[in-house]
């Protein structure tokens, strides 16, 4: 890994952001890579990065880390030179290099986590699924999350949704959702009832922490406001609701839950831009788990999820695995964080 590597790492990256409307973490992420150099502990670690950048997502590390360092104050200047705030180029570059210089150790140690991000607006992508599953089994939904993070998104049918002209939800939700619908819209039609909540992630946040608080919120894009406002009400949700979150492997976790699940309730396996982050025989056991379990008999097993399609596609495409047939349908295109839905299937 040379230098010229990791800053083509960055360009993507900032080329995403383009995509996704943050253009302050896109020139955020265009300036860093010439900013670090091997006289701090956070350049070296960077430019010497042994793994996959991408796969790392090495870049949002770094971001994350800067905006906590804005969030929890430790850095003024800094934050002077956040939005909502509009300064040059050359002022924004003397903040972060001061902030790489004087903050080294905090954001060298934050190179160790994984972004959480824990997107609430992508619960807009997966509702039509959940109901779909309710509709076709009539039975209750017993959820199950991998990837948790915080396991906010556990708590989908406590937020109101709206589609166009359709909404779904109690109006008065702390936490309202509201994607771009293209094409025909989603079916919310029919009775949904969660029967349990539980959750799993390697890294699990505890939202009740303020320090794992931040760290949460500083995974969040910076100029993105409304997606700021979103996870701050579902954090305020999540303390009066309970559900269950786990610090497991994603195989260990599934494996046990099928071993346990409720004859009177539908086990609903979900996750969201997440599968890639798993180990290709994580990702098998997985799978072959629910095949076996699906296919023993027994009540229905449904497995929902919003992964990226290939890794040349700019959105990410909902798939439900219904068993015991077992047969896989693709249910929508959507946003990587839920801006927009494309509905496809005739459910």
């Amino acid at each position: 890994m040379d230098r010229n590597d990791i800053a083509g790492h960055f360009e993507k990256q900032a080329q995403a952001c383009d995509r996704m409307g943050s253009p302050f973490t896109a020139r955020l992420c265009r300036l860093l890579p010439d900013l670090l150099e091997a006289d701090t502990q956070t350049g070296r670690r960077v430019l010497e990065w042994p793994g996959d950048p991408r796969g790392d997502a090495l870049a949002l590390r770094l971001c994350g880390g800067l905006h906590g360092l804005v969030l929890s104050g430790h850095d003024t200047v800094l934050a002077a030179a956040y939005p909502p705030n509009a300064v040059s180029e050359t002022a924004l570059r003397q903040a972060v290099a001061n902030a790489i210089a004087g903050h080294d150790d905090r954001l060298c140690t934050n190179l160790d986590s994984a972004p959480q991000t824990n997107e609430i607006g992508r619960s807009a992508m997966l509702l039509p699924g959940f109901l779909a599953i309710a509709r076709e089994t009539g039975l209750p939904l017993d959820l199950h999350e991998i990837g948790s993070s915080a396991g906010l998104n556990l708590l989908f049918d406590r937020f109101h949704y709206r589609y166009g002209d359709a909404a779904w939800g109690e109006g008065s939700a702390s936490v309202q959702l509201a994607p771009e619908v293209r094409g025909g819209a989603p079916v919310l039609e029919g009775a949904l009832h969660v029967a349990g909540r539980r959750g799993s992630d390697i890294a699990p946040i505890d939202v009740s922490l303020p320090d794992e608080r931040l760290r949460l919120t500083s995974y969040v894009w910076a100029d993105q406001t409304a997606r700021l406002e979103r996870l701050a009400a579902a954090i305020g949700l999540a303390a009066h609701e309970p559900y269950q979150l786990e610090r497991e492997d994603a195989a260990i976790f599934v494996e046990r839950a099928l071993a346990g699940r409720r004859s009177d309730a539908v086990f609903v396996l979900f996750h969201s831009i997440m599968w890639q982050y798993l180990p290709v025989p994580t990702r098998q056991r997985i799978a072959a788990a629910l095949a076996v379990a699906g296919a023993a008999g027994g009540a229905p097993i449904a497995w929902l999820r919003m992964e990226p399609g290939s890794a040349n596609e700019p959105y990410a495409l909902v798939q439900l695995t219904l068993w015991p047939e077992g047969t896989t349908r693709d249910l929508a295109r959507c946003d990587f964080h839920g801006r927009w839905i494309e509905w496809l299937a005739d459910l």
